[in-house]
């Protein structure tokens, strides 16, 4: 099957022919009909892997704390010759897509073979043909008003809408009040149709004119560049609005001082973007506001137990977890109160994805939705997957060599062990075994 990576040494992306993945108890695997990139997470990914290695560091000090800890154990070299192993890996791409059920799992019972359904959450709802998905990160498709299921490709947005539907939630808006989304890139642009569809009155704040263009075309109230967005929030709301969203992103600490001219007295910040967070005290103090961090889709995301293995939460407890705010999104969709239509720059056949990711710097770019092949790959019968790297082996035919097959080929098999086995001159590596069809590859 094909499936688009990144490749961290250096950037690029690529298309890949890999083996499909197989599947497991607790999830489902997908037939891919289309995947949405979304131009502010997976633009940042491709910016950071282009970076040279201070760049890197520099960015992610984490990563630099871990090379240093494996150096004080395993020595220089080993600590050298690991980080360029990670560098040579491929990073699958993409985290939201839709298709149909090809085959679920023995513990699977919430969709069946032949389901309509939308996925989330990265290594899981990848750009590839088949995506093995568990439990609690498939929804199906909702029926429209016509009686059909929502486009696949409207379907793809779901990950996306979760992560603005999310935000709307922990900023508490009730019906009628007012709001403010700074950066109207595809993630502000949901923000502003999920306020509407909430009656509230949307100000919408970018320096890009076909942005300010477009969310006036959707339906914002009122739209401004960031230099008049304080005069074109006192005509519409002069006392300042119930809550801003800083749906912006990067190291300029404008959006935030922005926030706290825009809102009024204990108002409520979202920051759903990634920006510093060096808080202008006075302004902040003055107006005593709230300040929250939005996290992804919601209860879930980051929690192995819940996305990995399926274990849900009491609805009692946890109400709108990342599943029920995809779900409660896609409904919004079926229901016309959400239009994704026009946040739809470009539709491209997944061999052209390399071209695409070339696109997400150019400001008329808010979404590429990648579209898939309908023929089916050849799944694994066995539950497993083998692939043959004999192309590692220095003599194939030597009946002299201990043949040696890996089950299993994770971070340590591929870092460790298998360089390992390969720097062996008895060894011959005759094949992986491994569940994913990338790392088997």
């Amino acid at each position: 099957m094909k499936q688009v990576v990144q490749l961290l040494k250096h950037g690029g992306v690529e298309v890949w022919d890999v083996p499909t993945p197989a599947i497991r108890p607790g999830g489902a695997l997908v037939l891919t009909h289309s995947s949405l990139i979304s131009t502010g997470t997976e633009r940042a990914a491709i910016d950071f892997s282009r970076l040279s290695l201070v760049g890197k560091a520099r960015q992610r000090p984490d990563l630099v704390r871990q090379v240093l800890n494996k150096a004080r154990r395993d020595g220089l070299l080993e600590a050298v010759r690991t980080a360029r192993s990670r560098l040579d890996n491929p990073l699958p791409m993409g985290y939201s897509c839709a298709g149909i059920v090809l085959e679920t799992g023995a513990q699977l019972s919430d969709v069946r073979v032949g389901d309509p359904v939308a996925c989330a959450g990265a290594g899981y709802a990848n750009h590839a043909q088949v995506n093995y998905v568990p439990r609690n990160l498939i929804v199906p498709l909702p029926l429209d008003g016509q009686g059909r299921h929502i486009p696949f490709d409207q379907a793809s947005f779901a990950a996306v809408g979760a992560i603005a539907l999310h935000a709307v939630r922990l900023a508490g808006t009730q019906i009628g009040e007012s709001a403010a989304v700074i950066g109207l890139g595809l993630v502000g642009l949901l923000i502003g149709q999920i306020l509407k569809a909430q009656s509230c009155r949307v100000i919408g704040v970018d320096p890009i004119d076909s942005r300010r263009d477009l969310a006036t075309l959707i339906g914002l109230d009122s739209v401004s560049d960031p230099q008049n967005a304080e005069m074109n929030c006192i005509q519409v709301e002069p006392a300042g609005v119930d809550c801003v969203f800083i749906a912006a992103a990067g190291k300029d600490h404008g959006p935030t001082h922005l926030a706290a001219a825009l809102a009024r007295d204990r108002a409520k910040i979202v920051a759903v973007g990634a920006i510093p967070l060096d808080l202008p005290r006075r302004e902040y103090y003055r107006k005593e506001l709230s300040l929250v961090v939005s996290r992804s889709y919601g209860p879930g995301r980051y929690d192995s137990e819940y996305e990995d293995y399926g274990r849900d939460y009491p609805v009692g407890y946890v109400r709108w977890t990342e599943r029920e705010n995809m779900r409660a999104f896609l409904n919004l969709l079926a229901n016309r109160r959400v239009n994704v239509e026009p946040l739809i720059t470009h539709r491209i056949p997944v061999d052209s994805a390399p071209s695409a990711y070339e696109m997400l710097s150019r400001p008329d770019v808010l979404s590429v939705v990648i579209q898939y092949p309908a023929n089916t790959p050849s799944l694994p019968a066995s539950g497993v997957i083998t692939t043959k790297i004999g192309a590692l082996s220095k003599s194939t035919n030597d009946r002299k060599k201990i043949g040696l097959s890996f089950i299993g080929a994770g971070m340590f098999a591929k870092d460790v062990l298998l360089p390992a086995v390969r720097r062996m001159e008895s060894v011959e590596l005759r094949g992986v075994i491994s569940a994913g069809g990338l790392n088997a590859r």
